[in-house]
């Protein structure tokens, strides 16, 4: 069943790290890793990257298929 990123976030702590990924999102992995590079570049909504993204390769070109992240402070 896929999740928004909202219901994800709801359910961590603040300061929690945890897993975003195409299949947990119901993304296609090209879609996941447009957004993702968007995520490592300006991070996400509530939510910063950790540490270096895991890519997957399809037909000889690397996507990005799942990030860890930290959750945020609300502000």
């Amino acid at each position: 069943m896929a999740k928004t990123i909202e219901e994800v976030l709801a359910r961590q702590k603040e300061g929690a790290q945890f897993v975003l990924s195409a299949p947990l999102l119901g993304l296609e992995l090209e879609d996941f890793d447009t957004v993702a590079k968007i995520w490592v570049a300006q991070g996400g909504p509530g939510f910063k990257v950790a540490g270096v993204p895991h890519r997957k390769c399809v037909d000889g070109e690397f996507f990005i298929d799942r990030v860890t992240v930290v959750k945020l402070p609300l502000s």
